[in-house]
């Protein structure tokens, strides 16, 4: 009886050692399934972040993980030295530059930018000692031959700025102004020595000289960009801008001739803030409609 009842005892305590075994086994699948799934989500994002990396990566630049920007300081409200770090620490300001950061976190990579003389910006694109150029450009078919561009993003008008008592009434009197004053490799450069003759131009490194120039009678009118014209006039007494414009063309951004993979990949990136408003909104807080 004893042996029976020690048999029954053992036997009820292995089912119940069973039931347990099998209640833990139970609960343990569903844990380890809840695990993965909120592992899935954390795995994909690093999944992306990581192709993402690797794409930049691959994106034929002169220094791995950075876009470096040549461009001239020296045209507001496009390009211009800032009172502190500037936009993503550059020391610079502007639509330009807003833009370049803008392009550079979505491509990837680490923006830097060069400031140097506007013709010489153009030769470090051309030269391979900058990614791109983004300095208020235009396209000609003569700087066709020598980069790639980008779709525009904004609109330039070229207008002329004249001492407030001057002849120069329109457009048409350049033909009879003494010297017109440029900024050297700019479209307006372009425009004028094709228009009326080397004899009949006097270039600058930068707009400000230029201006500075017609203060000084050295010149009788200065053929620029409106809206670093704007800015000029109104920081200098005695000052008007004509009218009449003198262009209308289109700005676009420009990359080493032949470099189709990083010309593509900032085009889009230019079309997508296009797209969706971000490049519009960068250009509303540096110029406000009338």
């Amino acid at each position: 009886m004893k042996k029976l009842l020690a048999l029954l005892l053992a036997l009820t305590m292995c089912l119940a050692l069973a039931a347990c075994g099998g209640s833990s086994d139970n609960s343990a699948a569903p844990a380890a399934e809840e695990t993965a799934e909120a592992a899935e989500p954390a795995e994909a994002e690093a999944a992306a972040e990581t192709a993402e990396t690797a794409e930049a990566a691959e994106l034929p630049t002169i220094e791995a993980g950075k876009l470096i920007m040549a461009t001239n300081a020296q045209f507001p409200p496009y390009e211009m030295i800032a009172d502190g770090e500037g936009v993503a620490g550059t020391g610079l300001e502007g639509i330009d530059v807003e833009i370049a950061a803008a392009l550079a976190e979505k491509v990837g990579l680490e923006l830097q930018i060069d400031d140097m003389e506007f013709d010489s910006a153009l030769v470090a694109v051309q030269h391979g000692q900058a990614d791109m150029v983004l300095a208020g450009l235009t396209y000609t078919e003569e700087r066709d031959q020598l980069m790639d561009f980008s779709d525009p993003y904004a609109q330039g008008v070229q207008v002329i700025i004249v001492k407030e008592d001057s002849p120069i009434q329109s457009a048409d009197d350049l033909a009879n102004a003494g010297l017109i004053g440029t900024q050297r490799g700019t479209t307006g450069y372009i425009y004028c020595t094709g228009d009326y003759g080397e004899d009949h131009v006097s270039a600058y490194d930068n707009g400000a000289a230029a201006v500075q120039a017609l203060m000084n009678g050295q010149v009788d009118c200065v053929v620029i960009d409106k809206m670093p014209a704007e800015t000029f006039v109104a920081e200098n007494q005695g000052l008007k801008i004509l009218e009449t414009s003198y262009v209308v063309e289109d700005y676009v951004l420009a990359v080493g001739e032949g470099n189709t993979e990083l010309q593509t990949a900032l085009n889009d990136a230019l079309n997508e803030m296009k797209a969706d408003g971000s490049l519009q909104a960068i250009v509303d807080k540096y110029i406000t409609a009338e």
